[in-house]
């Protein structure tokens, strides 16, 4: 009887709405859904292509490959809603595909969002959610819940400290006791990082790159420690002089350099996040140390580099692309122990 009720109300959905990608899960079920969150639209209007369906995976085959007429464009930026009207046809389109063909109720859903968002853009996301389809939309704050996906012992009565590096944001926890005990949330993570990419061959190669192909450099060949066999690619743009089209060959080493800012907030953001902590839970976070989960966690060397910085061990967890949306999902399916930690469009914000 229950099983069917809750096929009348709709299913109990997690999202990990990420600047990048957003990835849902369904209670019971798992992840359902792991696509960019990128939108292919007719240029000057909000009219998204083919009926539509001209979203995620779609979209992101269309970028950096269209004519004038057509633009790709990401709903969010540095982990927050920029084009509301996108977001909650993005987020429409998400929600259907997640639930299947068939008839569903409206679904609850829990959102994952970073800990710097204002009230004003937490509101945006419950309204946003809210007119995509959702009966009831309940947010939590990503770095508890890529914590609770990472699997750290965050109920219990000692210090667990998480660092969350995604596509907008670093979150830095460190939780007890089911409670968030000091945090600091930075609008820096892999898109920076690209930017800072960007921005170096600009001023060293006065060569214009797409965030595409930083991208992709900072995959292949970016690190945040010394390798121990440095490696080279060329990348290709336009000559910021002459507008013609030229490659050039970056190295490792030089990556590594372009992304030295990024990396030094996130450490500042860690010493800021330890600095509110008891002598006590630093202790802990000695013996325990620093998990890292996000797709900038995968940073070649970066645990490495964090640990030197800090003093803290630092490992990265098990699928760290997922860990958000596996925590939100674990804790909408144990929704009364976590509700605590939640917050529901009736309550303030």
């Amino acid at each position: 009887m229950l099983h069917r009720i809750r096929g009348l109300l709709g299913s109990d959905l997690a999202i990990d709405l990420g600047t990048a990608n957003t990835l849902i899960s369904v209670v019971g079920e798992g992840l359902v859904l792991n696509e960019p969150s990128v939108v292919a639209v007719e240029e000057g209007t909000s009219r998204i292509l083919a009926g539509g369906r001209a979203v995620g995976h779609l979209a992101r085959q269309m970028q950096g490959k269209t004519p004038q007429s057509i633009a790709v464009v990401r709903p969010l930026g540095d982990g927050v809603i920029q084009d509301f009207k996108l977001c909650e046809a993005m987020l429409r389109y998400f929600l259907r595909k997640a639930q299947g063909s068939g008839w569903h109720g409206r679904p609850r859903v829990l959102v994952a969002v970073p800990g710097c968002i204002t009230p004003v853009e937490k509101r945006a996301v419950f309204n946003s959610t809210q007119r995509a389809g959702a009966r009831e939309v309940l947010v939590i704050s990503e770095g508890q819940a890529a914590a609770i996906g990472a699997g750290l012992p965050v109920a219990e009565p000692v210090a667990s400290m998480i660092c969350d590096i995604g596509g907008g944001t670093t979150e830095v926890a460190v939780l007890s006791l089911g409670e968030t005990v000091a945090q600091q949330s930075i609008r820096v993570g892999g898109d920076a990082m690209d930017r800072a990419i960007v921005e170096y061959l600009r001023r060293h190669y006065a060569l214009r790159v797409a965030p595409m192909a930083a991208e992709a450099l900072r995959i292949s060949i970016g690190s945040a420690a010394p390798l121990a066999n440095e490696l080279s690619e060329d990348v290709r743009g336009v000559d910021a002089i002459s507008r013609l089209p030229r490659k050039a060959t970056i190295t490792s080493e030089e990556v590594r350099e372009a992304l030295a800012v990024p990396l030094a907030q996130i450490v500042d953001a860690i010493k800021a996040t330890l600095d509110d902590c008891s002598t006590e839970m630093v202790a802990d976070l000695i013996d325990g140390g620093m998990v890292l989960a996000g797709g900038g966690a995968l940073l070649p060397g970066l645990a490495e580099f964090l640990g030197d910085q800090t003093g803290l061990p630092a490992r990265l967890c098990g699928d760290p692309l997922t860990a958000v949306a596996r925590g939100t999902s674990i804790c909408l399916q144990n929704l009364a122990r976590w509700r605590g930690v939640m917050l529901s469009s009736d309550d303030e914000v």
